[in-house]
């Protein structure tokens, strides 16, 4: 299959990398052509415009950095993108956007998909990792054997096209948050007199990613009232970190928020309840 591939940085060269491997032939365009030129070496085409590497295509794919660089990469060919040319987008974007975007394409006659990624390079160029999609089942079940060469899975999330967006969302509010959390660590041992690598030598014995399921089920679940840690007890927690951390002449970043969460949860009388309660969106 002929196919355009716009955006060639970290993710888009390791896509592109695998699609010639499964013996596609592929064109590609990058805002910095050098990007796009190194990839010749692995036998791609490198075009200096969108629409030469459009040229011939029957499907589109796109890993750029936000909607505005997909709509400004798209719009102008929106009459050159013949009907039958798919459009596959990879851009983590924004869920009201995506919904907008692929009715702007409907409307056009075109197949829009959006089909956000968790993985790092080395899986986009491995085929492993998950892709996350949504839209309507058909279109799903058509591009399933064309998405399962690029990925070690992939995950329809319903009929409703922008829910691959708000999931690629949840996973990396996840993944952002933890390195937050993270870095409070660091503060926080630091303005103790403990170094990086022995605070961080706790997560080898205890680890706090098992309880991720556990808690987010309870959330779900709404059962706060047989507490394994009381909200009023988990608040106290947080003060002592931060009052501590700041002995030590370091400020805290993430569990200012926290207690802020924890405090609103108080002033509704729910500091008997457990932790987990302050998470969810009050009635």
């Amino acid at each position: 299959m002929k196919i355009a591939f716009f955006g060639t940085g970290l993710m888009g060269s390791g896509f592109v990398r695998r699609l010639l491997a499964t013996g596609h032939e592929v064109r590609v365009w990058n805002r910095s052509p050098a990007k796009a030129q190194s990839l010749e070496a692995h036998g791609a085409r490198a075009c200096d415009s969108p629409a030469a590497a459009l040229d011939g295509a029957e499907r589109i794919h796109l890993s750029l950095s936000d909607d505005a660089s997909v709509d400004a990469v798209l719009e102008p060919l929106a009459s050159a993108i013949p009907p039958a040319t798919w459009i596959v987008d990879h851009t983590t974007t924004a869920v009201r956007p995506t919904a907008e975007r692929v009715a702007r394409w409907d409307a056009r006659g075109r197949t829009f998909v959006h089909a956000p990624v968790f993985m790092a390079p080395a899986n986009a160029l491995e085929g492993s990792g998950l892709m996350l999609l949504s839209g309507a089942p058909a279109r799903h079940e058509a591009l399933l054997p064309a998405l399962q060469q690029m990925t070690g899975k992939v995950l329809y999330l319903g009929e409703a096209p922008e829910r691959a967006a708000a999931f690629k969302l949840f996973g990396n509010l996840t993944l952002i948050g933890m390195l937050g959390v993270l870095g409070d660590v660091n503060r926080l041992a630091h303005a103790v007199g403990i170094p990086t690598g022995e605070a961080f030598s706790l997560f080898q014995h205890f680890n706090p990613g098992q309880l991720l399921p556990a808690r987010a089920a309870r959330i779900t679940a709404g059962e706060f009232a047989n507490p394994s840690f009381e909200i009023s007890m988990a608040r106290k927690d947080v003060r002592l970190m931060i009052e501590e951390a700041s002995r030590g002449g370091a400020d805290l970043f993430v569990m200012p928020g926290v207690a802020a969460m924890f405090d609103a949860a108080i002033e509704r009388g729910e500091g008997a309840l457990d932790a987990a309660a302050a998470a969810r969106m009050p009635v």
